[in-house]
């Protein structure tokens, strides 16, 4: 029997998944992506990079870590732990494709359910490289971009699989807000953006490598780290600025309070990012806090994409007068 046509026969003995159900398992999804860049800071700044130095494998011909007497047994049980946190991020990825899936909903909710799984196998690759090139900073930060990705578009399968698929006539998405104010969330997404990638600069010339091997240490990004933090607090202003006069516009034009309420929220979060951000800069980096700040990231990126998602709804089309 064909593999597709297994798959289709074993999604349709399962029961039908209620939205509630669907809607949980979104919302485990969000949950799995930012909570795997956050143990994946963990792995960092206790420099358990390379607890586990091969990749698919542990350590060659074991998938386990074994004793060996160059990795400390911590090291290899974080790395370990980190890497066995993928298979319940598989399994909630999964389980979006197989209730979306069972439930018959709409073309846009499967390729966001779809999404999950692909991309996961694509991070884990990352994540393979990461290893297998010593913990290149380039590398991290290509891996810490891709989660935040797969964050945002987490959030958006959560917003597309609690809308309505199409009844008697077809359903459109349709604006809630101004089309300028939503350019305006647009470029507050895109400033996000080079914010989280200058994060990574920072991370790249900082004191956490992921590994404190004297033998092997781990190349560094040669930039000053004052001139990356400079850039880095610069563009957390100018995001910052944004979500206020963004907030300033909502109010104005009387946007529904679902987005009004995603906008503050937003705006709390982004305090405390800046909050921990400084705090860390005046008392060195200390490890708990960077675990903090990447959490922070996850949260902001998954606020920012749900301000934009709320900013429209599935809508019957308006009539044509004339």
């Amino acid at each position: 029997m064909p593999v597709g046509r297994f798959l289709l026969r074993l999604v349709d003995v399962l029961p039908m998944p209620s939205l509630r159900t669907q809607r949980l398992v979104a919302l485990a999804v969000v949950l799995t992506q930012g909570g795997i860049a956050v143990t994946g800071a963990i792995v960092r700044v206790t420099a358990s990079g390379l607890g586990c130095p091969t990749w698919p494998q542990c350590f060659p011909g074991s998938f386990t870590p074994v004793p060996h007497a160059e990795v400390a047994v911590v090291h290899q049980v974080v790395e370990f732990g980190n890497r066995m946190i993928t298979f319940l991020v598989v399994l909630t990825a999964a389980l979006a494709v197989l209730v979306v899936t069972r439930a018959r909903r709409r073309r846009e909710v499967l390729v966001y359910a779809w999404l999950m799984p692909a991309s996961t196998i694509v991070q884990a690759v990352i994540g393979g490289i990461t290893v297998l090139t010593g913990l290149l900073w380039w590398t991290v930060a290509i891996h810490l971009v891709a989660s935040m990705t797969m964050v945002w578009l987490a959030v958006l399968l959560y917003y597309e699989v609690g809308e309505p698929d199409d009844g008697v006539a077809p359903l459109v998405p349709t604006p809630v807000v101004p089309k300028p104010l939503r350019q305006l969330t647009a470029l507050t997404a895109v400033v996000l953006a080079a914010q989280l990638v200058s994060g990574t600069l920072v991370t790249g010339a900082g004191p956490h490598a992921g590994d404190k091997s004297v033998e092997q240490p781990v190349p560094r990004l040669q930039v000053e780290i004052t001139t990356l933090v400079h850039l880095h607090s610069s563009l957390l202003v100018a995001y910052l600025a944004l979500i206020v006069g963004l907030g300033f516009a909502l109010i104005a034009v009387r946007a529904p309070k679902p987005v009004v309420l995603r906008l503050w929220v937003l705006l709390v979060l982004v305090c405390a990012q800046g909050l921990v951000g400084t705090v860390q800069f005046f008392t060195g980096v200390p490890a708990a806090l960077v675990a903090v700040h990447v959490a922070g990231a996850a949260a902001c990126t998954a606020a920012t994409a749900a301000l934009w998602a709320s900013m429209r709804q599935r809508a019957e089309p308006e009539p044509v007068e004339g």
